[in-house]
């Protein structure tokens, strides 16, 4: 009979709660005990647990992660009342777009009633199970019974998205678009269509934002809302006019702001020529707008205007807020999403839409010239940082109003959490980034007239990372930050060709260095001519801290003028390569995977040191292994032979060092394994975090299959040995991994003097 132990089955139902790095992965039911833990018997531990004390069920179950998306197809968007069946398709997408921007858990309940007192009471009913309610396709004026009735009822997040999500969205937006035609939110004339959920909870929301409601005049299906109409809800009435306008046209004269949440062309152009200078026009009706979008702009070129339209700038699209809304609410256990937590929402996208656009959304909307302005007012929905800025400011918010029951202390470590929920582990770039800031280092490109460089030296110098030399045709640099929308101010412009000079005094410096090495005082004049030449003298010389190059040549050109001009370090016989790769498991440090082809046993043992250095560096300690295709002797062959030599030198030179080898890469990082088969190994008890390669060909092709189809991000190549910090980029890095060698390389500077 299987003896099940209480701790044992309480452990593997434990949840990994909010504010931790490490997110538990799916529970394994591969053997009879996994199945006795997870069911009969093991789950009746939780269960007593929870019995006992009933907020024990998000400590052992999938309840603090889990979202309802309940409808019953009464307003489904563009589509009206088509019942709870047809609405099943919508309501599941929206479970996709939880999961796959928030890491939320979502299961879809389509409710067959159009009677809110019963909607009400089924849905009150579903409170244990649920971490979250985000009612959806509900139509006016019901929606407002029903949730003003479940939020007093119920104690945990519940948002109707229709309602809410849009309000949140269009008033980040209506923000931005005010700040930059210089107008003040309370003073704008309003003029709305429609009057349904989505419109009275954008008013309601701008109201709070400082909109006053007697300069808003609303429109619905029947005409102007005003104080003599007795057929609508009061939260429709409200927001009455009392002023003598009737028609759309007499409202739309010195109108700011024209808010469409109705009909597909009800708004005709002429009524835009009424407005006043620089309009603001959210035509949100979906899939078709109240105006045709280029129709609007050929009519007042000054116009801002922004649609439901993923093909138009500009888009309000509620995937940028409930995600993250919830998941903010959730993660601090709030018991329910109130007003300061929508406007916390609402600053938050306002914000990010000002910072500088990360590359790679540039590339999944193919424009480089994204920047805060006109055609871009919110954020893009496949911005990554919508998760780290909108959750933890709505979760922020929620403590600071009382309704949160679960507090959030280190958020550092709660950021990390939510992009592990996505895959993405950066607490190593984070601590990195964070030292990076704390003491700004001058980081000078050899390839500044690279667009790739451009935006990377934007971005560090506005997130106080770097302060950035740029190194390339004055002109070309110019031309090409005009033609991208980038903002250079604080970056210094060096062109090497203009600086006659200080190539002079350069080319003599290089000459004293290098004259007993092949280099005369005009082949110095003629190597100055070189950025990467020119860059490494300025890092000599201290008239810049780090050196960056490499993006547009290859590996062994790009690093000789370095390797000539600064030397290695004190005591290191030669440089060594290293490529950090982020994984949801951890970071892992790969070496040397870029500089010694085939190094030698002797060779190895320097690379070991250089590389336990390094990770000590990165704030990890190290566990080494030496990787070979035997393991301890399994296989004979030079290889293996060479594996096993470097790693007995290797004990003998760093007695200190976790290290073990040689041993095959899957040995090295399965602990499991290792005590199984190898219990005699320094490594069987947490496995390696370090992989030395035999040569250059394993590591390499290692660290790029990881990259392309392993699931991970590849931070490097770290350059280790240097005299002074210079790092080669990878050919043809993205723009976040310029960034990322920035940061390394700016703490590199400041402590660049490590002794082995």
């Amino acid at each position: 009979m299987l003896k099940i132990n209480k701790q044992d089955a309480l452990n593997y139902h434990e949840q990994s709660p909010a504010g931790k790095i490490e997110v538990v992965p799916t529970k394994p039911v591969s053997t009879q005990l996994d199945l006795a833990l997870a069911y009969s018997p093991g789950v009746a531990e939780p269960c007593k647990a929870i019995a006992a004390n009933k907020d024990d069920v998000y400590k052992y179950t999938a309840k603090g992660n889990l979202v309802g998306v309940i409808s019953n197809g009464t307003a489904v968007l563009g589509l009206g009342n088509i019942g709870p069946d047809a609405s099943k398709p919508v309501m599941e997408g929206k479970g996709v777009l939880f999961k796959k921007f928030a890491g939320l858990d979502c299961f879809d309940i389509e409710i067959d009633s159009t009677d809110p007192e019963e909607f009400v009471r089924i849905v009150k009913s579903l409170e244990p199970t649920f971490g979250g309610i985000n009612l959806e396709d509900i139509k006016a004026p019901e929606c407002f019974v029903i949730e003003k009735a479940l939020r007093e009822q119920m104690s945990i997040p519940l948002m109707h998205d229709d309602q809410h999500g849009t309000a949140i969205i269009s008033s980040a937006a209506l923000l931005n678009a005010l700040e930059v035609v210089g107008k003040d939110i309370r003073e704008i004339k309003l003029v709305v269509s429609g009057a349904g959920a989505a419109a009275i909870s954008c008013l309601r929301l701008y109201r709070e934002l400082g909109l006053n409601v007697a300069n808003v005049t609303v429109f619905d299906k029947d005409g102007v809302i005003n104080q003599h109409r007795t057929d609508l809800a009061e939260l429709q009435m409200q927001f009455a006019t009392s002023s003598s306008v009737t028609t759309l046209a007499e409202a739309m004269e010195g109108a700011d702001v024209f808010l469409g949440l109705s009909a597909a062309n009800v708004l005709p152009a002429d009524l835009l020529l009424k407005m006043a200078d620089n309009p603001i026009v959210f035509a949100l009706a979906n899939p078709d707008p109240e105006i045709v979008y280029e129709l609007a702009l050929a009519t007042r070129p000054d116009i801002i205007m922004a649609t439901g339209r993923s093909d138009h700038p500009n888009q309000v699209n509620n995937v940028l807020g409930f995600p993250y809304i919830f998941r903010g609410a959730m993660d601090v256990r709030a018991t329910e999403i109130n007003e300061a937590m929508k406007l916390a929402a609402v600053q938050a996208l306002a914000e990010l839409a000002k910072e500088p656009v990360p590359d790679m959304v540039n590339k999944a909307y193919g424009d480089n010239t994204l920047t805060f302005g006109r055609t871009y007012l919110i954020p893009k929905p496949l911005d990554p940082r919508l998760i780290t800025t909108v959750s933890v400011a709505v979760a922020k918010a929620a403590m600071a109003s009382g309704v949160a029951r679960r507090e959030i202390t280190d958020w550092l470590a709660y950021e990390d959490e939510l992009r592990s929920r996505l895959g993405v582990n950066q607490k190593l770039m984070n601590r990195i980034t964070s030292a990076a800031k704390a003491n700004p280092k001058r980081v000078v490109f050899a390839e500044g007239d690279n667009y790739k460089i451009l935006k990377a030296a934007q971005i560090v110098y506005d997130e106080g990372i770097a302060v950035p030399i740029l190194l390339g045709n004055r002109k070309k640099i110019e031309a090409i930050a005009s033609a991208n929308s980038l903002d250079l101010d604080g970056c210094q412009i060096i062109d090497i060709l203009e600086e006659d000079a200080k190539r002079d005094e350069y080319a003599e410096l290089i000459f004293r260095k290098r004259q007993r090495r092949g280099i005369t005082l005009y082949e110095g004049r003629r190597l100055l001519r070189e950025r990467n030449y020119y860059g490494s003298m300025m890092l000599e010389t201290g008239e810049a801290d780090a050196f960056i190059t490499g993006l547009s040549k290859d590996y062994g050109k790009s690093i000789l003028p370095s390797l000539q001009v600064i030397g290695v370090e004190d005591g290191v016989k030669r440089v060594a390569g290293m490529y950090i790769i982020q994984h949801r498991k951890g970071p892992f440090f790969f070496a040397d995977t870029t500089v010694n082809i085939d190094p030698t046993a002797e060779e190895m043992v320097d690379i070991i040191g250089l590389s336990a250095r390094t990770v000590r560096f990165f704030d990890t300690e190290p566990r080494v292994a030496v990787l070979s295709y035997s393991n301890f002797g399994s296989n004979p062959g030079p290889l293996p032979d060479k594996a096993r030599q470097a790693t007995e030198l290797a004990k003998k030179r760093y007695p200190d060092l976790l290290l073990d080898g040689e041993m095959q890469a899957n040995t090295a990082l399965n602990p499991d394994l290792l005590r199984e088969q190898y219990p005699f190994s320094e490594l069987a008890e947490k496995g390696a975090n370090t992989l030395i390669f035999p040569n250059v060909v394993s590591g390499n092709i290692a660290y790029k299959v990881l990259q392309e189809i392993g699931g991970a991000e590849v931070i490097g190549p770290v350059l280790m040995g240097m005299r002074k910090p210079v790092h080669i980029l990878q050919l043809g890095a993205s723009v976040r991994e310029i960034v990322n060698m920035t940061a390394i390389a700016v703490v590199d500077a400041q402590t660049y003097s490590k002794p082995l």
